[in-house]
């Protein structure tokens, strides 16, 4: 038979995995984007300078 204190744990556990899972979930997809963005922006600003130099 399980005890309240074993169920609690297990409540626990389970709260605190969930919780970890979306968080690693969010922070995947924000570095994503994190990086997306940098590297547009690095690519924007070559070009830039590229147009800049032919003129």
């Amino acid at each position: 038979m399980v005890e309240f204190p074993q169920y609690l744990g297990f409540i626990l556990f389970l709260t605190v995995l969930t919780i970890g899972f979306w968080l690693l979930f969010f922070l995947v997809g924000f570095v994503q984007y994190w990086i997306g963005g940098a590297l547009w922006e690095m690519y924007k600003e070559k070009r830039a300078k590229k147009q800049e130099e032919s003129k």
